[in-house]
């Protein structure tokens, strides 16, 4: 493995309630929070990876330390879990936000329709609607990705 890769890479965990359920995402660089971020620094893209089954994020850490290493840590690469798939610890606070209100509606957040309306609301609501997306899937994740850029078209993609 490359001796960059080798170098602490900040990894930062949350666990947000989306959609009204318990949600782990993992964002790798120094932006946790691309909304309130209104410095010259800011990102104009964001890496996002949807993960595979069974849908945990822990997984992925060293894929997208590498991933944020190859683009010379340019853009943040943040990689979100399955909704319910991942629980927080008893200690760790759950953060909360203003949910899209499209996603009000999700009736079977568990089934594959649930987590395509999961993945839009997290997008819509931590996001902002001018930043590039590059949207990576593992197995189950692609579809994802590919059902998002069909039922949100609005949503930048580079």
């Amino acid at each position: 493995m490359d001796s960059e890769i080798k170098e602490e890479i900040p990894v930062h965990e949350e666990f947000i309630l989306c959609c009204g359920v318990e949600t782990q995402v993992l964002k790798c660089g120094p932006w946790t929070d691309l909304f309130n971020d209104q410095s010259a620094n800011r990102p104009k893209l964001l890496i996002f990876v949807i993960t595979g089954n069974p849908g945990f994020s822990a997984a992925y850490v060293p894929f997208v330390k590498a991933l944020y290493s190859s683009v010379n840590k340019r853009f943040p690469v943040w990689v979100i879990s399955h909704a319910g798939h991942a629980l927080a610890p008893k200690d760790k606070k759950i953060l909360t936000t203003s949910d899209d209100p499209n996603a009000q509606e999700v009736k079977d957040i568990y089934g594959l329709c649930g987590q395509v309306e999961h993945k839009l609301a997290f997008l819509r609501t931590h996001v902002p609607k001018e930043m590039k997306l590059v949207l990576i899937g593992h197995s189950i994740g692609c579809y994802i990705s590919l059902q998002i850029l069909k039922l949100a078209p609005e949503l930048p993609e580079d």
